[in-house]
């Protein structure tokens, strides 16, 4: 089993791992400790067959992720040049491209505050379940950053619609749990008691698939969401279940 100390990995069922963001103290905001887990988490994942799904989650009762140790950013910031300061950022954002380029279905857990580098990490996921008291927040624009960060620009607008996308990026205020599953962000809401049972009941659902066909059917969804047109989506889908076909011959003959 792979050890961090900013985070914790652990496969609860067959086939079903749990990521959880582990600095409750601080509001499990990310630290340069965490970039380096999160950074190396993810990429071990691109090879990681055995896991089918992944739930996240944040440690403690506080929230789910307060975004960056903003501590740690200014006294890093405050010794770095340009290049480097741009080198730190593209990591930061780099995050959630790799959330996307995970072969296993996520599963956001979500309670409490998901603010800034948080949100974005929610956004990411495929499956987005929370908590009552969960609240949102696209912080960037409040800490004299532009609105647009974390690839939260490209995410946001693509789940809600470019039309209160440029509100809650322009504004930075907290939207509630309620009004986040009006504008159709969200799976599920449940208490938050019940958070981590709804998360392993659809985890254990989506596990029973053949891990491959989750590959490929998160694949094709990320890359049709840009797709040109029609077209481009039917070739994507078309390649799919033609590999799929093909495997399941294959194997059927040996």
């Amino acid at each position: 089993m792979e050890q961090y100390r900013s985070i914790i990995w652990e496969i609860v069922e067959d086939g079903i791992g749990l990521l959880t963001l582990n600095r409750p103290a601080a509001y499990n905001s990310i630290n340069g400790e965490m970039l380096d887990e999160l950074e190396e988490f993810w990429r071990n994942r691109l090879y990681d067959m055995d896991t089918r799904v992944i739930m996240l989650r944040g440690a403690g009762e506080k929230g789910f992720c307060a975004g960056l140790d903003m501590k740690y950013t200014l006294e890093n910031s405050a010794l770095a040049n340009a290049a480097d300061f741009y080198k730190f950022q593209a990591r930061l954002g780099r995050l959630n491209l790799a959330m996307r380029r995970a072969p296993q279905p996520i599963i956001a857990l979500v309670h409490g505050a998901a603010a800034g580098l948080g949100f974005s990490f929610v956004l990411a996921s495929d499956i987005r379940i929370i908590s009552t008291d969960a609240r949102f927040c696209a912080a960037y624009i409040n800490i004299g950053l532009g609105g647009a960060d974390m690839a939260c620009s490209y995410l946001l607008p693509r789940l809600i619609g470019a039309g209160r996308a440029y509100e809650i990026m322009y504004l930075g205020e907290f939207i509630s749990a309620q009004e986040a599953v009006d504008l159709g962000m969200i799976s599920r809401m449940v208490d938050r008691s019940a958070l981590y049972d709804t998360g392993l009941e659809m985890a254990r659902k989506i596990a029973k698939r053949n891990p491959m066909v989750l590959r490929l059917t998160k694949e094709a969804i990320n890359m049709n969401i840009d797709a040109g047109g029609m077209e481009q989506a039917l070739n994507m889908e078309d390649r799919n279940q033609v590999l799929l076909t093909m495997a399941s011959g294959i194997r059927s003959t040996v």
